[in-house]
């Protein structure tokens, strides 16, 4: 039963997470944003100073490489500059521009509403009950190795 659940809840997490990621683009695309973008966004708006291509790529769990690729698209749009470290020449520091903090503050109230919305059935017991799974999937999933064939 237990090995039954574990792959149900593990199914379930993944089904879930291609959902929103499907889901998000409702909310983005009219704005000519992806879901990616917009987390970008969320996380350089709070950082005045920006930060650094790997720190971000980090941050949003995402490789290097497709963070570049990323931020080249959010450059040439206007919402996003990349410029030198002056610590350290080898970086690029990431900073939101005007329009990029302009787009964000436009989409942020209808993306929290939509949270509201998804989230409305829920107690506070029951998300504090639920971020705990899903910490603690996530940071099994970082250390599983594979079984002996």
């Amino acid at each position: 039963m237990r090995r039954k659940l574990a792959f149900e809840l593990t199914t379930a997490v993944m089904a879930t997470a291609a959902t929103f990621l499907r889901e998000s683009q409702r909310l983005f695309r009219p704005h000519g944003l992806t879901a990616a973008q917009y987390n970008v966004l969320n996380v350089l708006v709070g950082c005045p100073d920006g930060m650094s291509q790997r720190e971000l790529g980090d941050l949003l769990v995402v490789d290097r490489s497709n963070v570049t690729g990323l931020l080249d698209r959010m450059e040439k749009a206007g919402w996003v500059r990349r410029a030198d470290d002056p610590a350290d020449r080898r970086v690029y520091r990431v900073t939101v521009t005007t329009s990029g903090r302009a787009l964000w503050a436009r989409i942020e109230p209808r993306y929290r509403e939509v949270v509201e919305q998804v989230t409305r059935r829920f107690t506070a017991k029951q998300m504090g009950e639920g971020l705990a799974l899903l910490h603690g999937l996530g940071e099994a999933a970082t250390r599983w190795t594979l079984p002996e064939s």
